[in-house]
């Protein structure tokens, strides 16, 4: 059997209206604790909705791959390359985002945060495409350069293939990019 005990609730003065003062003040008590976490949960929802846009555009140059033209913007520091497109819902079809490293290396891109379909081309310090993978919205899978690329190319998914562009292409105009850093 379960034993109860007695609630002990605070005494009222002989003072009029002190009985309403002595139970209201745990009622302000609780009100200010409700308010203060009312006001750090909009606190972090407000970071996470700060994170969670897109990155203002960036500078673009223009890029050329045979006869076809792409303006792309310029991804050339850590924290413009970690964001890339992420969080983008609307990239014109003359459009795309180059990211620029310091140095040639082995690549890897997933898609997490990214809605559109992609595209990507990585390509050699001489401007060579190394090799092209399709990249589908929201997944965390790897999509790996296949040898050490100094950019990457990211277009509208099957931009490359509608036009024929392949591994072994060169593409023209990296040297307006300047340097990762």
């Amino acid at each position: 059997m379960r034993q109860c005990r007695p609630v002990t609730l605070p005494r009222a003065s002989r003072h009029p209206g002190s009985a309403m003062r002595a139970s209201a003040q745990p009622l302000h008590r609780l009100a200010a604790l409700a308010l203060t976490l009312c006001l750090m949960w909009l606190s972090a929802a407000g970071e996470a909705w700060t994170q969670g846009q897109a990155q203002p555009r960036l500078p673009a140059i223009p890029l050329a791959i045979g006869k076809h033209k792409v303006m792309a913007e310029v991804a050339s520091d850590p924290q413009s390359r970690e964001r890339g497109l992420m969080f983008r819902f609307d990239l014109r079809d003359e459009d795309g985002m180059l990211f620029v490293f310091p140095e040639p290396q082995r690549l890897t891109f997933w898609m997490k945060n990214t809605p559109l379909p992609l595209s990507i081309a990585f390509i050699d310090a001489r401007g060579v495409i190394l090799n092209i993978r399709d990249m589908m919205p929201y997944t965390l899978d790897g999509h790996p350069s296949e040898g050490e690329a100094l950019y990457a190319l990211e277009v509208n998914r099957g931009w490359f293939a509608a036009r024929g562009i392949r591994p072994g292409d060169r593409v023209l105009g990296l040297d307006k990019a300047g340097r990762g850093r």
